[in-house]
């Protein structure tokens, strides 16, 4: 029997806030244990939360870029749950009365477009964290990111594929990076995901029973585990079992998942109405404020970059997939022009750069103005395409300035006529035997003819005039 995936995701991303969602103690990721807390975020009695107003921008900011419906009242709830990394006993989330309702998400896979819903999208608090003592059973708890704020983005069962899942999250990925109101970091738990999968006959309307998988830190490991899941409920329901409901953990080492516990209903949390935070008031006056305000957008960006500069789609969609990127291609468009060769460095030799020191463009060595300017050079014809790979990776082991560069070693290339006419006869008299050959029709010689001028003049001698010349005097 054939069946269908259905997957819905739902993301944690952190906010980047200076400080927490309901006190005045530092978000910042990496302090030592312990040392980012207060009475308010370590659940104290006695003490009152105060919502942090530029948590709520974001999230707003967010909710503007998918298109959500934005809630005129929104408020806060209690949900309870035990664990040693939550000291108050419950987390503050929201539940009944969210931020912001029914947005979309635009992917594209295989060349295929498709929109995928977003249920909601609301705030709350981050729990702390435990570490595990690998040598004695005993277990550290971090409350530094209790209390962090979180924006939780829910999408709608709309996902058909582990490849449709990975190209939703990085989709969002980008847009909460575009409207800077998250950095979007894997590795340090800025940027979270649980899947929701189950499948079902295909063609049929009901949903088959779901189990959710954590311990999803990369987009790939998202990928892999569901094919996984994929796989092992498709064996249970072929053999006539029944899939379970319940939370499942993905082993990234052993590539399968497993159970973790069962699936918590919403009932199992007992969710109330936070009594010590007051409903929050939106108006349209702040929406159109902030609406105004948002960044051009990656869908309207690589648009733009088509329309505009003539680009292909598949380079447009890598040049505006990063913020940073697409900022770094139009500085340098700005003092070179011409976007097609620009395009194919940035994404074949600075990409390749930035990737191998796990860098971001704007912390690349290799500046745009000194990427232009390095074009402008092989174009007025003073460096050949060659030499600007070997230019380019000066640029990246000095970060100096490519006519700087180009002074020091030499790198210039020869345009002059009679020099290179010069080489080319001494080549030529060399080589009588491959120069009779070239004029009994043998015209594959010629590129033997140039390297051997190339050679000569230690690469610097202008390719296109040593191909003009050569082709002048064997026909001669």
């Amino acid at each position: 029997m054939p069946f269908e995936a259905v997957i819905g995701l739902e993301v944690h991303a952190q906010l980047k806030t200076r400080t927490k969602i309901f006190c005045g103690c530092s978000a910042a990721f990496g302090a030592p244990p312990n040392t980012h807390t207060c009475p308010v975020c370590l659940g104290m009695p006695g003490v009152l939360p105060v919502l942090n107003r530029r948590v709520v921008e974001f999230t707003l900011r967010m909710a503007l870029a998918t298109g959500c419906r934005i809630m005129p009242q929104s408020r806060f709830a209690r949900k309870n749950y035990f664990y040693p990394d939550l000291p108050k006993g419950y987390q503050i989330s929201q539940y009944e009365q969210p931020i912001a309702l029914g947005g979309h998400v635009d992917i594209v896979v295989e060349e295929k477009a498709r929109r995928i819903g977003i249920t909601r999208i609301h705030m709350e608090e981050d729990a702390g964290k435990l570490l595990h003592d690998p040598d004695r059973p005993v277990s550290y708890v971090d409350l530094n990111r209790a209390g962090v704020p979180l924006i939780e983005i829910v999408s709608e069962p709309d996902l058909r594929s582990p490849e449709e899942a990975g190209a939703y999250l990085r989709k969002l990925r980008t847009l909460l990076r575009y409207t800077e109101v998250s950095d979007g970091n894997m590795e340090e738990g800025s940027f979270r995901c649980d899947a929701n999968i189950s499948l079902r006959p295909r063609g049929a309307a009901a949903f088959g029973t779901r189990a959710e998988v954590k311990n999803l830190n990369s987009f790939r490991h998202v990928e892999k585990a569901l094919h996984f899941e994929i796989d092992r409920q498709r064996e249970i329901l072929l053999e006539g079992g029944t899939v379970i409901q319940e939370t499942r953990l993905w082993d990234p080492e052993a590539g399968r998942t497993s159970p973790l516990r069962s699936k918590e209903e919403a009932h199992d949390y007992r969710y109330f109405p936070d009594p010590d935070l007051v409903p929050i008031a939106i108006d349209d006056r702040w929406i159109e404020t902030l609406r105004r305000d948002l960044p051009e957008l990656p869908d309207a960006r690589r648009e733009r970059f088509i329309g505009v500069f003539g680009l292909p789609a598949y380079a447009a969609g890598v040049l505006t997939a990063d913020r940073e990127l697409a900022d770094y291609f139009e500085r340098a468009l700005a003092i070179y022009p011409n976007p097609k060769p620009l395009s194919n460095w940035i994404m074949g030799a600075l990409l390749g750069l930035l990737n191998s020191r796990n860098l971001t463009p704007d912390a690349s060595p290799v500046s745009a103005a000194h990427l232009a300017d390095m074009l402008l050079l092989v174009d007025d014809g003073t460096i050949s395409g060659k030499m600007a790979k070997t230019l380019f990776e000066e640029m990246a082991t000095s970060g100096l300035a490519p006519r700087a560069i180009v002074a020091a070693k030499g790198l210039s290339q020869v345009s002059d006529g009679t020099a290179i006419e010069a080489e080319i006869d001494r080549v030529l008299a060399a080589n009588p035997d491959q120069v009779a050959s070239f004029r009994q029709g043998q015209v594959k010689l010629l590129g033997f003819f140039v390297g051997q001028v190339m050679k000569a003049t230690g690469g610097k001698a202008n390719p296109q005039m040593v191909n003009t010349l050569l082709k002048k005097k064997l026909d001669g």
